[in-house]
């Protein structure tokens, strides 16, 4: 297995995970939260492929597939088109009301044009520095690897909100 396959496959496992939490709720379902403050697992979702349009936009140097494809608009949201989540207030959190197809379609836009890009990754690319505001700067590899650990950690509080809102009725 190559590190291209191996990201790939991670990123195909964010998605399936997103498909089974989200797949067969309501909107009212997606956008229940535990407590006033807590995420919905419609933000949830949205704010992990938001971040993933972003950030793989970014280091491929493509338009996001949320304003080159026209998901912006079909969300509505009362958001400026490059947010994405990161700090967001509650209020904000609360904002993202949308159904399941919608919320399913944008992340399987956002992973086909993730896979196409991974895809075309060699060992020797990992280690281009794609960002010098940090110290150490960070590379190309370890932009990756963040953006599937965070991915997977939304994923996952998603799929414990799920398993409240089944226990609730």
């Amino acid at each position: 297995m190559t590190s291209a396959e191996l990201l790939v496959d991670a990123i195909g496992r964010i998605r399936e995970s997103v498909h089974a939490t989200v797949e067969g709720l309501t909107e009212e379902q997606l956008a229940y939260r535990v407590d006033a403050d807590a995420n919905s697992i419609a933000w949830l979702a949205w704010h992990l492929t938001r971040v993933q349009d972003d950030h793989v936009a970014g280091v491929a140097d493509t338009d996001q597939v949320w304003i080159a494809q026209g998901w912006v608009d079909r969300f509505k949201l009362p958001f400026p088109p490059e947010a994405h989540g990161y700090g967001q207030s509650s209020k904000q959190v609360g904002q993202v009301k949308v159904g399941a197809d919608l919320l399913l379609g944008y992340l399987d836009a956002v992973t086909e044009q993730t896979v196409s890009y991974l895809e075309s990754l060699t060992d020797e690319d990992l280690p281009r520095i794609v960002d010098e505001n940090w110290d150490p700067p960070v590379t190309l590899g370890v932009r990756l690897i963040s953006l599937i650990n965070d991915g997977m950690e939304h994923a996952g509080q998603a799929a414990f909100v799920r398993g409240i809102v089944e226990r609730r009725g």
